[in-house]
């Protein structure tokens, strides 16, 4: 999710991320930053609390008023991150656990269910838009071929799944779509570079699960 280099501390990724998907802003406040080192101690990968960010920031992306940070604070986020927190140390103790039964169905990892989810919701998707259909198919033999096998490498796939399904969309859609978000995001030309790019993906990613009706996967 993140363009900072591989050295980075997780704390430099997680306000890197959330200061480009607020879009606004150059650093965190004290109590951000306490939250922070909170979310740090937990010893989760950066990418589980990036997700809980970004359904923070879709929830409230479209009751943004424009010129107005889609987040006011990390701390708005702290609901959300923390159940994506709650939710990956369930999955990981489950699936590390130690069955006392050989025929008890192994439990599914964190990357397992998200791709499952995904799948089934693309599956979903198909059955309602017939001319997506074929696209959808595509996808599924080719991107979401494999479960990754951690989180930044289930983030990717995610990504790749829903930009492909992008381009089988009309030109007129496309265009209208990249219009939409190009406009909604014009406030943060005080970003640097390299976090546009991140807020502008966040944004694409948004609007196009919107269009093709895939809620939270």
């Amino acid at each position: 999710m993140s363009l900072l280099p591989e050295s980075a501390s997780f704390e430099e990724l997680v306000q890197d991320y959330f200061l480009a998907v607020r879009g606004a802003g150059l650093m965190l406040s004290a109590l951000d930053t306490e939250l922070l080192t909170t979310w740090a101690r937990e010893g989760v990968p950066f990418e589980v609390v990036a997700r809980g960010i970004a359904r923070s920031a879709e929830k409230a992306l479209w009751d943004a008023r424009p010129g107005e940070p889609v987040l006011r604070s990390l701390r708005s986020c702290r609901r959300q991150v923390d159940a994506e927190i709650k939710k990956y140390r369930a999955l990981a103790a489950g699936a590390g656990a130690e069955e006392p039964q050989a025929r008890r169905k192994k439990a599914r990892t964190w990357e397992e269910t998200r791709h499952a989810r995904l799948c089934a919701a693309l599956d979903d998707l198909a059955g309602r838009e017939e001319a997506l259909a074929p696209r959808v198919r595509r996808v599924m033999v080719t991107v979401l071929s494999h479960v990754p096998t951690e989180p930044a490498a289930m983030d990717a796939q995610e990504t790749l799944a829903f930009l492909v399904l992008l381009r089988a969309l009309p030109f007129s859609e496309r265009r209208a779509l990249w219009r939409e978000v190009t406009e909604a995001g014009a406030e943060q030309q005080v970003m640097s570079a390299r976090a546009r790019r991140v807020s502008r993906r966040f944004r694409v990613l948004v609007a196009v699960r919107r269009r093709l009706g895939v809620k939270e996967v």
